[in-house]
């Protein structure tokens, strides 16, 4: 393990974190029904139906969606799952999303205290120690697995192709995977024995490289993250499925940001 490498890829992942547009800028999260509401942070009167989000913008108020400027009345059309469309208004983005099976609207706003604050995330020193081998176990049959979500009553439901399985100081273990952003990659959700000691309580994930032919993978614990809801109250992050409680304590990766020891 290459300390300067973990350098430069947790210097990276800083930087998409503080984004001007990122989850640091979201200044509320707003679940939206079939009667129109006004959002301080947002211009427009939002509500959704059976044909999807809707906007009615006052006079004077615009956005600009796909690089087009809206008045008055627009309709987003009906959003999948954990997709959205960005609207523009001056130097901020109106997320509109479907988390969880409910439509929202996410202002994210570049000059929001949490992000113009940021001063990076702590983390343990990276070590070869927590570089570990594991071997992928296809359960044959992807299964959909539903997990909890930072939100309360919020639920979310994930594509798991199998599981990892491993062994740290001579105890097996195992972690469900779900299916990455590109084909092959894997991600896992987990506590561990540090969860609310020294790494944020509810939550972190795992990126995982696609296996090689014999099923092999690489776990890197250094690069274990916190999920944005460890940042802000507005994140609908995904909770770990029960199984991914770890009992050892994996003393690698992110630990609690500082933001979050701030409001504790």
């Amino acid at each position: 393990m290459d300390p300067q490498q973990w350098k430069q890829w947790h210097a990276e992942h800083e930087r998409r974190l503080a984004d001007p547009h990122g989850f640091l800028a979201v200044t509320s999260l707003n679940f939206l029904t079939d009667e129109p509401q006004r959002f301080a942070d947002a211009p427009g009167s939002w509500s959704t139906g059976p044909d999807g989000v809707v906007v009615d913008l006052a006079e004077g108020e615009t956005l600009t969606v796909d690089g087009a400027t809206v008045t008055g009345r627009y309709s987003f059309g009906v959003l999948a799952e954990r997709t959205g469309i960005d609207a523009v208004s001056g130097d901020a983005v109106i997320e509109v999303a479907k988390r969880g099976g409910f439509d929202i609207v996410r202002p994210r706003h570049p000059d929001h205290p949490l992000r113009t604050r940021f001063r990076g995330v702590p983390a343990y020193e990276p070590t070869a120690a927590w570089v570990v081998a594991g071997r992928y176990v296809p359960s044959g049959t992807p299964r959909q697995v539903t997990v909890g979500a930072a939100v309360e009553g919020l639920e979310h439901v994930y594509e798991s192709p199998g599981r990892v399985e491993f062994e740290v100081r001579g105890t097996p273990l195992a972690l469900t995977v779900f299916n990455g952003r590109a084909p092959g990659e894997l991600f896992a959700l987990f506590t561990d024995e540090t969860s609310g000691v020294t790494t944020y309580a509810a939550n972190r994930s795992l990126a995982i490289d696609p296996p090689d032919a014999d099923g092999v993978v690489v776990l890197d614990f250094n690069r274990a993250t916190n999920l944005p809801c460890a940042y802000t109250e507005f994140a609908t992050c995904p909770l770990p499925p029960p199984e991914n409680r770890l009992p050892v304590a994996v003393e690698a990766g992110e630990k609690i940001p500082y933001e979050h020891l701030a409001v504790a």
